[in-house]
């Protein structure tokens, strides 16, 4: 031990306090850490004896982090995020991409860009071992921050500060109507079409509905009242069912929309657009593998974007 150096916590235990801080179970984290419960449950009691505090309040019905529980969990968070960088640094010495990347994606891109890519990725880099977790905006941006994750493939549209970001490609969005709207016989869909309309929107949480009701919001129409979709093709079935219209990004139209009840119309010119990308924490150094990583998204989606 360095001399005048108290005894630290180890990388291990502040795993499992994030674990357990995370789930709230103690099974639950044992098995997201692969130790006994037992285990998990004498180190925590150690960090505890070793920091002096009280991290979680328990009792047989449940378990709670205190308030300095929690402060120390996102600073475990940091601390795990940071040797993740130290590990992944050093590897990519000799391959940026090298090892494992954690990669996040929202729920309005993953069904239609990774089947696509994702067997480019593996004919390219068969040694990369891609773990993919499937989460809204806010949390993915929330898991690349505290190290839960390395990278995220979203919608670029959202507030990116202290991240780095890649744009990828941009892709339009279109209109969903019920075969028997005033709207279905249009060609193309203008602004002065969609003023007073009433459109299906995703609930919140999702980046895609922020940037559905711009789109409302400048083309003069507003969202339906009393319904918001969990996913896309919630809303289009809401459509088929000739409930309203909604907003589609237009990469979903081949995975959504198979049925005649339906009809899928372009805007005109200008057309709105989403930008989609990579974001991971700024300073990562992994940000050159990131690069490679998106040009192998990008130069799958490339046929689609064009």
């Amino acid at each position: 031990m360095i001399r005048g150096v108290h005894e630290r916590p180890t990388i291990r235990q502040l795993e499992y306090l994030v674990a357990l801080a995370e789930t709230l179970n103690f099974r639950r984290a044992a098995e997201l850490c692969f130790v006994s419960q037992p285990a998990l449950s004498a180190q925590i009691q150690k960090l505890e004896q070793l920091l002096g505090v009280r991290l979680f309040e328990r009792d047989p019905r449940r378990v709670l982090p205190t308030a300095v529980g929690i402060e120390v969990a996102d600073r475990a968070r940091e601390v795990l995020a940071r040797c993740d960088d130290l590990l992944h640094g050093a590897q990519s010495f000799d391959d940026p991409l090298a090892g494992t990347v954690r990669l996040g994606v929202i729920p309005t891109v993953a069904p239609y860009v990774l089947p696509a890519v994702l067997p480019a990725i593996r004919e390219a880099r068969p040694d990369l071992k891609l773990l993919i977790r499937e989460e809204r905006t806010d949390d993915l941006l929330s898991g690349v921050d505290g190290g839960r994750l390395d990278v995220a493939l979203l919608a670029l549209e959202v507030d990116l500060s202290g991240f780095e970001s890649l744009t990828l490609f941009e892709e339009a969005f279109v209109v969903a109507v019920p075969r028997g709207h005033e709207l279905a016989g249009r060609d193309a869909i203008t602004q002065e079409d969609l003023r007073g309309q009433s459109v299906l929107l995703l609930e919140d949480g999702h980046c895609l509905r922020r940037s559905a009701l711009e789109i409302c919001h400048a083309r003069g129409a507003a969202e339906l009242e009393g319904f918001r979709g969990s996913s896309l093709n919630t809303l289009v079935q809401m459509v088929a069912g000739g409930v309203g219209i909604t907003l589609l990004p237009e990469m979903a139209v081949p995975v959504e929309v198979r049925d005649d009840a339906i009809v899928v119309r372009p805007f005109e010119p200008p057309v709105p657009v989403r930008h989609i990308g990579l974001a991971w924490r700024r300073g990562s150094p992994r940000a050159k593998g990131f690069r490679i990583l998106g040009e192998l998204v990008e130069s799958r989606m490339r046929p689609f974007a064009d």
